[in-house]
C-alpha cells in the first residue's frame, strides 16, 4: 500500500513536470517556429526565429551603439531611435517582422491597415503590459472594453473645450513665471545661454500640478522626480524577455519599482482624500482635472473606486506633461535652426496679441504656430511607436493575423514616409499644413501624434492650447538659436527627448 502511495505521487508529479515542461517549449520554440512559418507564407519577412531572445539582444546592442554618439540636425533621427527597425526596413522592406523574445512583432505601415487597426479597437487592444511597466500608470491608455469605455465617459468632461477654458489663467501663470526668470538672465547681458528643456519639464509640470491638483510645481515635483525614476526603470524591464512570474522575484529593480509605486500612490492618496473632504463638507469640486475627474465620478453609478481613481492621476502626471513638454523643446530646436519660420511666427503672435496676455479666442486663430508644431509632432512624435495585439485569428485586409501575435505601428517610420509624405518627408516644412492635417498627406490616417480613431489621446486639445500658449509667449518676450554646445540626440524614454539637453542663445526680442 505504501509503495503503491508512492507511485502514484511519483507519478502525479512526473505527469506535473511533463505538462510544464511541454508548455514551456511550445512557448519557447514550438509556437514560434509555428508563427513564423504563417507569417512567412503570407510574405511577411524577418530575421529566423533564436531561442528565447529572438532579437532582443541585437536590438539592445544597436540601441546602445546608437546612443554613443550625438548625430547633426539635419540628419536622419529614425536609425539613432529604432535603429534594428530601420536596418529591417532596410533589408526586408516594409512588410516585416521582429523577434520580441519568443513573441513575433509585426510591423504595419499601410493607411488602410492603419485605419482599421485604430477603428477596431475591440479586435486590436493594446498588449498586456508587464506588470511591473503597469506600475507607472495604469490607467485609461491602458484599459481595455468595458472598463476603458466607463473611464473615458467620466474623465471626457474634464477634457471638453469649456473647462480647458478655464484652465487658461493656470496656463498663463505657469508660463509667465518661466519667461519672467528668462527676462531676469537676459536683462543681465543682454543674451544667455539656457538649457531650455530643464525649464520646459518645469514648466509643464507646474501646469499640470495647476491643473490637474490645484497645487503648485512644490508639491508635485516629489511625485514628478518618483515619476522619472519609474519611466526608466519601465523601459528597462520593457526590454526584457517577459517570463512569467519574474515580477515576484525580489530583484533590486522589482524592489525599487514597487517601493516608487507605494510612495506615489501614498502621495497622491493624500491629495486626493484632502479634496473628497472638502468637497464633503460643502466645496466645490473646483475648475482643476481631480475635481472635475471626481465630480464626474459621483454622478456616475458604477464609478471608479480610489484605486482607479489614483492610477488615473498617476497618469495625468506622466502624460500630462511629457507629451507638450517634448513638443515644446523640438520645436524650439527646429525654430532655432528655421529662423526664417521663428520670425514668421513671431510676427503672427504680435499681430494677433501684440503684448497683451494671449487668449483662447487668439490662440485658435494662430494658423502658422499651429503648422509650425504640426510638423514637429510629425518630425518629432512624442510616441515613435504604437502597439496593439490579437487574440483570435483576425484578417487585416490581406493579412491573416494568428493570435498572439503583436502588430505595431511606427509612428516615426510612418511621419517620415516618402510614399506619404512626398520626396521633401525628412525636410522641415510646416506649410504642407497649410490647408489643414487632412490635405498634407495623400491619406489622413499618415499623421496620428495623439492617435487615431474611438482611442485618439483625450488629452490632445490641452496639449496644443499650453503649447501654444507657451510658444506665443517665448516669441513675444525672445528671439533664439542653438548654441554651440548643444549636441542633437533625440533619446526615446516613454517619449523622445534631447539626451542631452537643449542648451539655446535667448535674446530680447525688438
Amino acid at each position: 500500500m505504501e509503495i503503491s502511495m508512492q507511485s502514484i505521487a511519483l507519478a502525479t508529479v512526473l505527469a506535473v513536470l511533463t505538462t510544464w515542461a511541454c508548455r514551456v517549449v511550445n512557448w519557447v520554440w514550438l509556437r514560434p517556429k509555428r508563427l513564423e512559418r504563417l507569417l512567412r507564407q503570407q510574405g511577411l519577412s524577418g530575421k529566423p526565429y533564436t531561442f528565447l531572445f529572438g532579437d532582443l539582444k541585437e536590438n539592445s546592442r544597436l540601441l546602445v551603439e546608437a546612443m554613443s554618439k550625438p548625430i547633426a540636425v539635419s540628419d536622419d533621427i529614425k536609425p539613432r531611435l529604432l535603429p534594428f527597425l530601420y536596418q529591417s526596413f532596410q533589408t526586408y522592406g516594409k512588410d516585416s517582422f521582429m523577434w520580441i523574445g519568443p513573441t513575433p512583432r509585426v510591423y504595419i505601415t499601410n493607411p488602410e491597415q492603419l485605419k482599421e487597426i485604430f477603428s477596431k479597437i475591440n479586435d486590436y487592444p493594446r498588449p498586456v503590459s508587464n506588470s511591473l511597466v503597469k506600475l507607472l500608470a495604469d490607467g485609461l491608455v491602458t484599459h481595455e472594453g468595458e472598463k476603458w469605455t466607463r473611464h473615458r465617459k467620466i474623465i471626457n468632461p474634464a477634457f471638453r473645450m469649456e473647462k480647458l477654458k478655464l484652465m487658461l489663467p493656470a496656463f498663463h501663470s505657469s508660463c509667465a513665471e518661466m519667461v519672467g526668470r528668462w527676462e531676469k538672465l537676459v536683462s543681465v547681458e543682454r543674451s544667455c545661454e539656457v538649457d531650455v528643456w530643464i525649464d520646459l519639464q518645469n514648466l509643464t509640470r507646474d501646469v499640470i500640478s495647476r491643473t490637474a491638483f490645484g497645487s503648485s510645481f512644490e508639491e508635485g515635483k516629489r511625485i514628478f522626480g518618483l515619476q522619472e525614476q519609474q519611466a526608466l526603470l519601465a523601459l528597462k524591464a520593457s526590454q526584457s524577455v517577459h517570463i512569467p512570474g519574474w515580477r515576484l522575484v525580489p530583484t533590486y529593480m522589482n524592489r525599487r519599482m514597487k517601493n516608487i509605486d507605494k510612495e506615489v500612490q501614498a502621495l497622491l492618496m493624500d491629495i486626493i482624500r484632502r479634496r473628497e473632504k472638502a468637497m464633503t463638507a460643502g466645496e466645490g469640486a473646483g475648475d482643476d482635472l481631480l475635481g472635475l475627474l471626481l465630480e464626474s465620478n459621483m454622478k456616475e453609478n458604477g464609478g471608479m473606486s480610489l484605486h482607479d481613481v489614483i492610477e488615473e492621476c498617476k497618469l495625468f502626471y506622466i502624460a500630462g506633461q511629457e507629451t507638450t513638454s517634448v513638443l515644446l523643446v523640438w520645436t524650439m530646436v527646429l525654430l532655432s535652426v528655421h529662423s526664417d519660420w521663428q520670425a514668421r511666427a513671431r510676427e503672427e503672435v504680435f499681430q494677433t496679441f501684440g503684448s497683451r496676455k494671449p487668449d483662447l479666442d487668439g490662440l485658435s486663430h494662430l494658423k502658422i504656430v499651429t503648422m509650425i508644431l504640426n510638423e514637429v509632432l510629425r518630425l518629432y512624435p512624442p510616441a515613435i511607436e504604437l502597439r496593439r495585439t490579437v487574440h483570435k485569428e483576425t484578417k487585416l485586409r490581406r493579412l491573416t493575423i494568428p493570435p498572439g501575435v503583436q502588430l505595431s505601428m511606427p509612428t516615426l517610420f510612418i511621419h517620415h514616409d516618402k510614399e506619404l509624405w512626398g520626396e521633401d518627408a525628412e525636410k522641415f516644412k510646416p506649410e504642407r499644413f497649410s490647408e489643414g492635417v487632412s490635405k498634407a498627406t495623400k491619406n489622413p490616417v499618415s499623421f496620428f501624434p495623439f492617435g487615431w480613431g474611438p482611442r485618439i489621446c483625450i488629452g490632445q486639445n490641452f496639449a496644443m492650447i499650453e503649447a501654444k500658449m507657451a510658444l506665443a509667449m517665448i516669441l513675444q518676450q525672445f528671439t533664439f538659436e542653438l548654441s554651440p554646445s548643444y549636441a542633437h540626440a533625440p533619446l526615446n524614454i516613454i517619449t523622445q527627448q534631447p539626451q542631452y539637453g537643449v542648451q539655446v542663445i535667448l535674446r530680447k526680442a525688438n
